[in-house]
């Protein structure tokens, strides 16, 4: 199975077009949030499932503010991330998500690439894809994530840059 996971488009979706097309064909496309509008569109060029959640800058939006899902064997929590102090650093989500009892907490908000890997059973994977349209970290080089369960489910997680 394999998942793209991206954030922070801006309605600016010419690097998620390139995205696709450079990753191939989809089982699930993840959108962290902040999609500004572009929700139809995203919907259309994944040919595949999508899940989106609303981001601080989605104002009039109907996407839902947070989802909770399943990949595979993990439980999956996606939210924006604002609401949760991710400048700031993990603590807060980490938290947030054990309450929510998920393996992988999927979030954007700061236009930075970061993945943290459970290391164990019940540990809990953080990442942020980063923006893949206005990226904010050390050589601001739009970034995603691919995510690939392979036979026995484990999953791997790739972080890319265009």
């Amino acid at each position: 199975m394999r998942i793209l996971i991206v954030s922070d488009t801006h309605r600016r979706d010419g690097n998620l077009t390139c995205t696709l097309q450079k990753t191939g064909p989809l089982d699930l496309l993840i959108h962290c949030g902040d999609v500004e509008g572009s929700e139809a569109f995203i919907r259309q060029a994944a040919g595949c499932p999508v899940y989106m959640v609303a981001g601080n800058n989605d104002f009039f939006s109907g996407l839902p503010k947070e989802e909770v899902f399943a990949i595979g064997d993990y439980r999956v929590w996606l939210t924006h991330g604002h609401r949760y102090g991710v400048y700031m650093g993990s603590a807060t989500i980490r938290e947030a998500a054990a309450a929510r009892k998920v393996d992988i907490v999927m979030h954007g908000h700061t236009h930075c690439p970061h993945l943290e890997i459970g290391k164990s059973r019940g540990d809990i994977t953080v990442l942020n894809p980063g923006s893949i349209s206005y990226p904010r970290q050390e050589g601001r080089r739009p970034s995603y994530i691919l995510m690939e369960l392979d036979r026995e489910g484990k999953a791997h997680y790739h972080l890319n840059f265009l």
